[in-house]
């Protein structure tokens, strides 16, 4: 199987419930250590290498990531213009980054610094809009969602 213009080969599909199941035991084991914003981006990455899907793959790993965001925070972030809406309306940085994560596997090195930066960005971004909303409020109100 391929994806699209991606480099990456995915693992073959017998793999795949061992993966998911190390991606899991990684989460849980740096849970109480590693920051909401490096879990994030293991999350994003790793399901995205892994690849369980036909389809979706993307969808799926930017919500799975950000409740895993959330959920180590231990509350949902406010804004409109969440990650998962920012990353699919502007791809390219998302799949630089992934790109950048994979090189750094291939030398035996797990660097999400790319994925971590990205995240950063979207974070603050989505924080500023709901500052926006709050001082502005004719900013407030409804937005076109962009999840794919």
């Amino acid at each position: 199987m391929s994806i699209g213009k991606s480099k990456h080969n995915p693992p073959a599909a017998h793999l795949v419930p061992e993966l998911l199941e190390e991606m899991c035991d990684y989460v849980n084991d740096k849970w109480s250590d590693a920051t909401p914003l490096h879990l994030c981006a293991y999350v994003m990455w790793r399901l995205n290498w892994i690849h369980p899907f036909v389809d979706g793959n993307g969808r799926t790993s930017r919500a799975v990531s950000y409740y895993v965001l959330c959920a180590k925070l231990g509350y949902v972030l406010p804004g409109h213009e969440t990650v998962p809406e920012q990353i699919a309306a502007d791809k390219e940085p998302y799949y630089l980054a992934l790109e950048s994560a994979d090189e750094e596997l291939q030398k035996g090195d797990v660097d999400l610094s790319k994925m971590e930066t990205l995240l950063d960005d979207c974070i603050a971004n989505q924080l500023l809009s709901a500052y926006r909303d709050a001082s502005d409020p004719s900013a407030g109100g409804p937005k076109e969602r962009k999840l794919h």
